[in-house]
């Protein structure tokens, strides 16, 4: 079931530069509906007269309370500044939760690869598989290491191993270059960031023969199916990436 409900600003703080990090609480004191890892929400952008649609932002995290949602946001453009400068107190309108998540899998070797504001959805996804009992690996890439993303709070729940473009933490390159990802063998890789670096983590899975799941950032204008903005082509057709994703395993995709 989804909802439209009024949510409160708690804090808002700068985990780096150009990045912003909201948790909310529902304006009416109720618990949060329930929220699968991967699965994502529409913010209504107050305060911003050029911005008429609501911006699709993935559940960064979900606090053990049951009623505190994290969202990350990275500023791209007018609606996300916007969102980025809301202040406490304020009260923001969200749609969720929207979409399908990552597998319940928990058990076997799990890695989950994340590209930039892409390790956003990965941090509730490593909460749940660790309380299940299995502390996966994560690793993290980024251009430099002050855009390696919230890795005190990965360290709580997984095995943080990182790569960086120019070397300034962890290893020197892709992720794809990562020793975990050219040496290890997994039972699945969960990943989400840009495309190119999607792409290329689900050839490596094919090739070692492990299993992907990927969450596709398409432009999401509505998330409900309405828009057509999200389509994505796959072995069963064009399908809305917010209503049937946005996770998919890779074996749905046409990714060759």
């Amino acid at each position: 079931m989804k909802y439209d409900l009024e949510f409160k600003v708690i804090d808002n703080h700068q985990p780096s530069n150009g990045f912003a990090l909201l948790r909310l609480q529902r304006a009416d004191g109720n618990a949060l509906p329930d929220i699968l890892p991967g699965q994502f929400v529409e913010v209504d952008v107050p305060d911003s007269k050029d911005t008429f649609l609501r911006r699709p932002i993935s559940v960064n995290f979900v606090e053990s309370d049951g009623r505190t949602l994290w969202l990350l946001i990275r500023e791209a453009g007018e609606g996300t500044r916007h969102l980025a400068s809301l202040a406490a107190g304020r009260i923001v309108r969200l749609m969720l939760p929207l979409g399908n998540g990552f597998t319940s899998k928990t058990s076997g070797r799990i890695l989950l690869v994340g590209g930039g504001v892409g390790t956003a959805p990965l941090l509730y996804l490593a909460k749940k598989m660790a309380e299940s009992g299995n502390r996966p690996d994560v690793l993290l890439g980024a251009r430099s290491s002050d855009l390696i993303l919230q890795r005190n709070e990965f360290d709580k729940y997984a095995n943080v191993l990182t790569a960086t473009d120019d070397g300034s933490e962890g290893h020197h390159g892709v992720v794809t270059t990562h020793p975990a990802m050219t040496e290890n063998n997994y039972d699945l890789i969960c990943c989400c960031g840009p495309a190119p670096m999607m792409k290329a983590v689900a050839a490596v899975a094919r090739r070692r023969n492990i299993d992907c799941e990927v969450s596709l950032e398409n432009m999401m204008a509505c998330g409900l199916g309405a828009c057509l903005c999200c389509v994505e082509n796959t072995v069963n057709g064009h399908v809305c990436v917010c209503t049937e994703g946005p996770v998919f395993n890779i074996k749905k995709l046409n990714w060759q």
